[in-house]
């Protein structure tokens, strides 16, 4: 039994499955991956894959198993991979987030900038995706870390979950809205009387855009969503309705034809977190990153969660709001301590 086995069985679940997308993942041929996978299964003594014909149809429950064990020891490799590069000072290698369009788009650009010229030979690969597929992600082992917003400041339930900043929505429309003209911040019952475009996540029955509407007993138009901000602000564009999006996807500079409207006491506020895997080891790189993007989160207390894996990470003092928010134009310098 080789690690390549393990990893390959591993990329074919990831893949749905997909024996030529597991591939094509690992770099691998097709031939190749379904071999080891065939001599994996010769050595165990039992199929770890339901087949019809030359597909795999699903994993069996001994496969199960298996699948369970493949993770934790790769992600024990790659912590020793990890452990290795530290001592060695090494400061090349790759960044891999999960994450929103959303953040993607408005929020990570400074901080991969900086982090990119202290460390021009890391590359950084970002995986825009939907809200319930970045934690799958991280757990999966497919990325670093993940970087996801929850309402009224609940943390996500999985992994070390690190606050990097609150935030509130905000209102977009045409400058030609009748809701554009007045002066005083809409109410909800104004909103429910419009069409409204939001994120795929507002339909979700747990979604507080939902709660606050139903709260105050009213049934939102939610005529359209989409994962992208972008989109939402386009179609805002074209009169299907006013938007409801993350305040830093509105941008003044840019959005000169919108008129955005306060929101914050209609919707509960949100917290953006910065989600690592328990019992992890983060490349240098990686821990300076999160100093970037939360320069609050101090760099020895986000040690101190992942050899705890996260006990006593309830309270983070001086999280700061999208509005205050500061990136540093460069990584601090280290700290050396008296000896």
């Amino acid at each position: 039994m080789t690690l390549t086995q393990l990893r390959y069985l591993v990329a074919i679940a990831d893949a749905g499955l997909n024996i030529t997308l597991a591939a094509e993942r690992v770099h691998a041929t097709q031939p190749g991956l379904s071999k080891l996978l065939r001599q994996l299964e010769d050595e165990l003594g039992f199929q770890l894959f339901h087949r019809k014909g030359r597909s795999l149809h699903a994993i069996t429950h001994a496969g199960t198993h298996v699948l369970e064990r493949a993770r934790t020891i790769l992600a024990e490799a790659a912590n020793i991979r990890s452990i290795a590069a530290n001592l060695r000072n090494e400061s090349r290698g790759t960044l891999r987030i999960a994450t929103t369009h959303t953040q993607a788009r408005f929020a990570l650009p400074s901080a991969v900038a900086v982090l990119s010229r202290s460390y021009p030979q890391v590359s950084v690969h970002l995986q825009p995706v939907s809200d319930s597929d970045v934690i799958s992600l991280l757990d999966g082992g497919q990325v670093d870390l993940a970087i996801v917003s929850s309402a009224a400041g609940a943390p996500p339930p999985n992994g070390i979950a690190l606050p990097a900043y609150r935030w509130n929505r905000s209102i977009v429309v045409p400058k030609s809205h009748p809701l554009a003209r007045q002066k005083q911040a809409p109410t909800l019952e104004q909103l429910a009387a419009h069409p409204i475009i939001s994120y795929d996540s507002s339909l979700k029955p747990e979604s507080s855009l939902i709660r606050a509407f139903q709260s105050a007993g009213l049934d939102p138009q939610i005529v359209m969503t989409a994962s992208d901000a972008d989109l939402i602000k386009t179609y805002v564009r074209e009169g299907l309705g006013i938007g409801v999006l993350a305040e830093m996807a509105y941008q003044p500079e840019h959005d000169t034809d919108l008129r955005e409207l306060g929101a914050d006491n209609l919707f509960a506020s949100c917290t953006t977190w910065i989600v690592l895997r328990r019992e992890s080891v983060l490349r240098e790189y990686a821990l300076d990153f999160i100093g970037v993007f939360a320069p609050h989160l101090e760099r020895r207390a986000v040690s101190r969660a992942l050899a705890s894996g996260g006990t006593g990470t309830s309270q983070w003092p001086g999280v700061p709001h999208w509005r205050d928010r500061r990136v540093p134009a460069k990584l601090a310098e280290p700290v050396v301590e008296a000896q």
